[in-house]
Parts: C-alpha cells; structure tokens; sequence
C-alpha cells in the first residue's frame, strides 16, 4: 500500500527541513553533548513554535492534536537533521499525562515548548534528565514526578542522549497510568526518527560517493557500490509506508512493526554508510558521526527489536490493542 501525505503535511516537512537546515543543528548537537544546552534549548523552542510538541496534546489543553499522523511528519524531519534533546520523551510524556487534572495541570507547557520532559522506569536511566523539567517515572505504585536526578550524567553510545538516573520517590500523580498508550505513542516517533535518520544517512553517503574517486573515476559508479545503496534504499522505502499505515492505525503490533522495520532500515544503512565513507566515517569529528550513532542507539530505544517482534506476534494472535 503506498501512503501519500497531503497538501498540507508535505507543507508542513518542508517547511520544518528548511527551519532545521538553517539551523546548524551539528553544532547544537556537538554543544548538547558537552551539556551546553542553550542552542538546544532554542532550537527546542523553534520546534515547538512550529506545533510539534502541540501535535501530541489533545485540544482541550492547548494542544493540536492528538495527531500521530502528523507526529510521525514532524519527527521524520527531526531524525533527518539528528535533532538532540528528550524529543520522543515528550511525546510519551504527553500520552502519560492524559488523566484531565494532570492535562491540564502540565500539557499546555509542553505543548508551547515551555518544558521539556522525560520518562522511564524508576530505577533505570532516564535521558536528559539534567535538562528535562518536567521528569517521569513510573513503579509498582504509579506514575511519579521525581523531584530530580541523582549521581553523574552518564555518556551513550549517541553524544547527544546523555542519561541519568532521576531521583526516587516524588509526587503520585496517578496510580494506574496509561503506560501501553505511551509506550505506542514512543515507539511511532522512535520509528519515524528512526526513518529520518536513514534518509540522511543515505542522502549523504549518495553525494560522497558522487565525488569520491578510485582509479580516476567516481566510486558512486561502481556496480558493488550502486547495490549496497539501492539495498538501503528499498529498506527505508518499505519502511515509510509501515511507519505511516501504523500512525493511522495506532495498534501496538502496527506501531512495532514500524518500529523494526525502520529501525532496522536504518541501521542497516548506517553501516552501509560507514562502509562506504571509510576511514573517515570513524571520526567524531565528521558530522555522518551524529547520525551513524543515533541510528544504532534508536533500535534500542522504548523496545529493541526483539521486544517488538514479540508485540507484533502477540497482536497476530490477538492480543493487539489501539492507543
């Protein structure tokens, strides 16, 4: 099945690669990473001037949404430009948090990009959780607000998804959170950043391998080389559609299958990437570096591939259920 987005979607990408292009978003993926959150904390609120966090929040709460369709739109284009920050977080934040007492008490914040959330199981590693206001955590009682973090930020395999551990205890907001609502809602924007991310990664391995030479001629033209990318191509591009078609749905087993085939799309061109870049494709200081990581930390990230694997058997067999 082929999924087109409308008019107004495609004007809504554009538009967002055009505000992310201009943006630098290297540098203040670099900065993120060093724990210099200013040009990441404007950028986040770019972002979110632009209705992306609003996009996950319902109406009644100043929201423009929920929306998965256009989430899945917004967060391609964050994948394609390695946008660093809490960003799936927040869209899970905001499926967490849909009790009305607690919408209304903090979704309108998110939804302007006024506050940053993260969220994880208490006693795991939370990301960003030096710089999120607004932190998450859920155990045998409940859904809590942890007061803070606790020890050192701990460096990732991706720079710029740094993780802490928030602090126990905190205040109950709400014994019986909607976790498996969160958990979709992650895992559809886990899998189109995922999809951005393999975009990017092939879009510029294409362009070196178009000025790269070996033997006087551009290695793009050799026929080892146009079938390593024509296989990551096809990859990516069966990915789209499941991506999509599960937004549109919003079952578990949709959104997991969206979530490994895109993920896995990815990561299959980022190694094909690094391969065909050589021995600069190792290189931090070669920005394919911020992209490369991201894709690897991203197949891990709200269920690796196994665990979604398992969430599309169990909906075959009909325990599926719609977020």
């Amino acid at each position: 099945m082929r999924f087109l987005l409308d008019p107004e979607q495609r004007a809504f990408a554009d538009s967002l690669n055009a505000m992310l292009t201009a943006a630098d978003t290297p540098s203040a993926v670099r900065s993120w990473s060093r724990g210099e959150h200013a040009s990441g904390r404007a950028l986040w609120r770019r972002i979110a001037g632009a209705g992306v966090f609003a996009l996950a929040v319902p109406e009644a709460y100043e929201g423009l949404g929920p929306r998965p369709v256009e989430v899945a739109v917004a967060f391609v284009e964050l994948g394609r430009h390695a946008v660093p920050g809490p960003l799936v977080e927040t869209v899970a934040a905001a499926a967490l948090l849909s009790e009305p007492a607690l919408a209304k008490r903090l979704l309108p914040a998110l939804a302007a990009g006024g506050a940053m959330a993260t969220a994880a199981p208490a006693g795991s590693y939370a990301l960003d959780g030096d710089v999120a206001t607004i932190r998450l955590s859920w155990d045998a009682d409940g859904l809590r607000l942890a007061p803070g973090h606790d020890g050192p930020v701990h460096a990732s395999l991706d720079p710029a998804r740094r993780l802490t551990r928030l602090l126990p205890g905190g205040e109950l907001l709400t014994p019986e959170p909607p976790l498996a609502q969160a958990l979709t809602w992650a895992r559809l924007a886990t899998a189109a950043q995922a999809l951005g991310v393999g975009l990017a990664l092939l879009d510029r391995t294409v362009a070196y391998v178009k000025q790269r030479t070996q033997f006087g001629v551009p290695v793009g033209s050799f026929q080892a080389v146009k079938h390593q990318l024509a296989d990551a191509k096809i990859a990516l591009e069966f990915a789209r559609p499941l991506v999509f078609g599960a937004a549109l749905t919003m079952t578990e087993s949709d959104v997991a299958a969206a979530k490994v085939a895109a993920c896995e799309a990815a990561y299959a061109t980022a190694r094909t990437a690094l391969q065909l870049h050589g021995a600069i494709g190792y290189t931090a200081e070669y920005d394919l570096s911020l992209w490369l990581t991201k894709a690897r930390a991203l197949r891990a990230s709200w269920g690796d591939p196994g665990e979604c694997r398992a969430a599309v058997l169990e909906g075959l067999s009909g325990g599926d259920r719609r977020s």
